[in-house]
């Protein structure tokens, strides 16, 4: 299954969606946006902080359900809209558009998502883009990287200390090492349509990129 979340970015950072998506689900302004430009709205869910009286109206009488939260809460929006495509959807992929673009706070919010405790054993599925960068998050273990089209950079971003991380069949190969730090490899770049690489401890993200 294949959920789409849409934060509060402007649409002009979306990707191309061209995927038929299972479900929408709209993060405050978001569910707006997801109806300016002509995508179905499953879900609306935030405080609509950011919308007027007569765009949260039309968001009310266009989603097939609303969930109001408080302006003064623990959670962000974001947070709110993934812990209930969780809960709904538990084995789905979760894309996240809308995300990045914007205040660097809600940027970097997002970015470590899935480092909470909440969110880690979801890790896999959850996906970042926008019409520049495609993030994907991987547990320990061997993985395999498809090269994205029109995406040229490739980087491997240790969020957390990582250890025995290995990157192979990249234009720059790492042999074993440990990262005590966060850490990014950036500007790495693919040299066929596939990548591998390995690690024991910790979490990366690998982010594919255009200029």
């Amino acid at each position: 299954m294949q959920v789409l979340l849409v934060a509060g970015g402007s649409p002009e950072n979306w990707p191309e969606l061209q995927n038929s998506y299972d479900c929408y689900v709209g993060i405050d302004r978001g569910a707006w946006y997801l109806l300016q430009n002509n995508f179905p709205l499953d879900l609306a869910i935030g405080d609509f902080d950011s919308l007027s009286v007569d765009e949260k109206k039309q968001v009310e009488q266009a989603t097939n359900e609303l969930i109001q939260a408080p302006a003064e809460k623990d959670d962000t929006d974001t947070q709110l809209g993934l812990c209930q495509a969780i809960e709904r959807y538990p084995e789905a992929t979760i894309t996240i558009i809308g995300a990045t673009g914007g205040r660097l706070d809600h940027l970097l919010a997002n970015l470590w998502l899935p480092l909470e405790p909440r969110f880690k054993p979801h890790a896999q599925k959850i996906i970042i883009w926008d019409r520049q960068n495609h993030v994907t998050y991987y547990l320990p273990g061997k993985h395999v990287i498809t090269k994205m089209d029109k995406m040229r950079y490739l980087a491997y971003c240790c969020l957390t200390p990582v250890t025995e991380l290995s990157i192979q069949k990249s234009k720059y190969e790492l042999e074993t090492t440990d990262v005590s730090q966060a850490t990014s490899y950036a500007s790495n770049e693919f040299v066929s349509d596939t990548a591998d690489f390995s690690f024991s401890t910790g979490i990366v993200a690998v982010i594919q990129s255009k200029d």
